[in-house]
């Protein structure tokens, strides 16, 4: 789970939490970035700066998942959707059961490229791609993968979509 706090008027500390509520990672901030674009200090809205919270993710999803996907449980909730190379999963439970079960144990993903943008209703989409070395593999699979990115009440963010795909040249 990613949490937003204000440190001051201008400046927002991101904090990625694990299932526990222990912290994994703070980002502080100091340019805030409002999702309709502008940068007026007269908005009493949170604001964000989407590349840092795209930035503090897409570490945490990958050292997550390359150590242990069932730790990923918690930044899915049951609305939340995988597409997985076409296939489409649905819930926390169903998303974490698909990471699991796949075919290989250990696995790291490098990461060549992380693009975001703000969404509607304070939400921030992420597109990364890059390579996954599999245990025991000589060549690695190039990967894209796209999440939308929504916030809580609470000031987190939950991954509602999450689309997977393997690159074949």
């Amino acid at each position: 789970m990613i949490q937003i706090q204000p440190l001051d008027e201008s400046s927002y500390k991101y904090t990625i939490l694990d299932g526990l509520g222990w912290s994994l990672l703070l980002i502080p901030v100091s340019v805030p970035f409002s999702v309709d674009g502008s940068n007026s200090d007269k908005q009493n809205e949170k604001s964000m700066d989407p590349d840092a919270v795209a930035k503090a993710f897409v570490d945490h999803y990958y050292s997550t998942f390359d150590a242990n996907r069932a730790g990923l449980a918690n930044l899915y909730q049951e609305r939340s959707m995988l597409t997985f190379e076409g296939q489409k999963i649905q819930g926390s439970q169903s998303i974490v059961a698909k990471l699991t079960s796949l075919p290989f144990q250990q696995c790291k993903h490098n990461i060549t490229t992380v693009d975001c943008q703000p969404s509607g209703a304070g939400g921030v989409l992420v597109f990364v791609s890059g390579t996954l070395q599999l245990a025991g593999e000589q060549h690695a699979l190039k990967f894209s993968q796209m999440f939308h990115l929504m916030p809580t009440p609470q000031g987190s963010f939950y991954v509602l979509n999450d689309i997977f795909r393997l690159n074949y040249a």
